[in-house]
């Protein structure tokens, strides 16, 4: 009879039933928990990384019978895109500052600065110039391409970053990387600012005024100071109470998600640079204090957690990536405008701006080369889609996938061998 309801009993050994869409992602996410702590493990001495892994199980969950488990194309939902990407993002950067042991300095962080006010903003040229003449973008989605793909990425990249906190494991290389990942996503943001003012038309003048007014001026400031006041007062209440009163009594590890959550949104609600504003809260965090044992716990919980938002988000990736619409209209000049992005503009600019620094030149060619990108590309071309409207925004995605595609398979085979090459090499004095 029609509309007459079916018992339970009925269906249990239904086809249908077992993969109702919400039991199929109990199942999903669940498995993706178990990898993200099994594949580490594994993978840790093989030429592969939880990235790659992650992609081609998404992948083939993509062409699977599957595939309907995940319904939503991230690529075609911004919203969803950005929020996720977001939080991935944030995680990662209170993780990235938190294992920096060294103390920052102009000095002693000069590697940084280097690629922070040199690399960035030839990169973001470079990028920029190879969006408008091979790809043919107009000056605004040419300049967000370049802002879009020029910082590195601190979710993605942890097998070039340093140890956990107190380890020790910070040379050159790992700290230069991990430093400039942790601050770039927070400085391209002007950048990205900049694209969407044009997008939007409107005097060219008035435009860039407050673009340095507000967007460069106001934002960087806010952030760090939101930051720096954020992260002193939780170093405070953490470490320079009474034991039995401080938060390090309470052993919980995400104590450093509230840290990461608390100094995003002050940030943010005044407008200010929130990337920015977490990774200088980490960073004074550790400067209230270096050595106690509950900075490993912190690290080690936000280090969990980045990982399992990682492995979600690269899987839907791969299924996206798998279902054919993201490539589908891919030509010859997107391949060669991402190979020159990969293999050109970031190697070229980073390693001009380490002309003169004293670090040998095998960890020179390392620096420039890892500069992985990922998700937070993602969120800052979802962001200003979101907020103006592009020209040939297909182009746009198409480009960043790749870069990002053959960013994680390239830099994910060769990291480990290079790594350990580069260890063998160092001098017993070196850092």
């Amino acid at each position: 009879m029609a509309g007459e309801a079916v018992h339970p009993r009925q269906k249990l050994f239904g086809w249908r039933h077992r993969l109702e869409t919400h039991i199929a992602l109990f199942v999903l996410f669940g498995a993706i928990t178990l990898l993200t702590a099994w594949l580490p493990v594994i993978l840790k001495d093989a030429p592969l990384t939880l990235p790659i892994i992650c992609i081609a199980i998404g992948a083939l969950i993509g062409m699977s019978p599957a595939r309907d488990i995940l319904q939503r194309n991230p690529l075609e939902n911004l919203k969803l895109t950005e929020r996720l990407t977001e939080l991935v993002v944030i995680v990662a950067l209170m993780g990235a500052g938190l294992k920096l042991d060294r103390p920052i300095g102009l000095r002693s962080w000069i590697l940084t600065w280097r690629l922070l006010g040199i690399a960035m903003p030839l990169t973001i040229a470079s990028v920029a110039f190879l969006g408008w003449q091979v790809l043919g973008l107009a000056p605004a989605a040419a300049l967000l391409l370049g802002a879009v793909l020029a910082p590195t990425d601190p979710v993605l990249a942890s097998n070039v970053q340093v140890g956990a906190p107190r380890e020790g494991v910070e040379d050159d290389v790992r700290f230069a990387l991990t430093s400039e990942a942790g601050l770039n996503d927070g400085l391209a943001f002007p950048f990205v600012y900049l694209a969407i003012a044009l997008a939007a038309g409107g005097g060219l003048a008035a435009e860039v005024r407050d673009w340095l007014l507000i967007d460069v001026a106001w934002r960087l400031l806010a952030g760090l100071v939101v930051g720096g006041v954020t992260g002193a007062m939780l170093g405070y209440v953490t470490f320079r109470l009474p034991v039995q009163a401080s938060l390090a009594a309470s052993r919980d590890g995400f104590v450093a998600i509230g840290a990461t959550f608390l100094s995003y949104g002050l940030a943010e609600s005044v407008e200010g640079y929130g990337f920015i504003a977490v990774f200088v809260a980490a960073l004074v965090l550790r400067a209230v204090e270096r050595e106690h044992e509950y900075l490993t716990e912190l690290h080690s919980f936000t280090e969990q957690i980045e990982r399992l938002l990682m492995m979600v988000l690269l899987v839907c990736f791969g299924a996206a990536v798998a279902e054919g619409s993201v490539f589908a209209a891919i030509d010859g000049r997107v391949v060669t405008a991402a190979l020159l992005i990969l293999f050109v503009a970031r190697p070229v600019c980073a390693g001009l701006s380490l002309v003169g620094h004293r670090c040998p030149w095998r960890e020179k060619m390392a620096i420039a080369f890892f500069g992985i990108r990922g998700l937070g590309s993602f969120y800052y071309l979802a962001y200003a889609m979101g907020a103006a409207e592009f020209g040939q925004a297909g182009y746009l995605w198409m480009t960043v996938c790749l870069v990002v595609i053959l960013s994680i398979v390239m830099h994910g085979v060769l990291v480990t061998p290079v790594m350990r090459r580069l260890d063998d090499v160092r001098q017993p004095g070196d850092q």
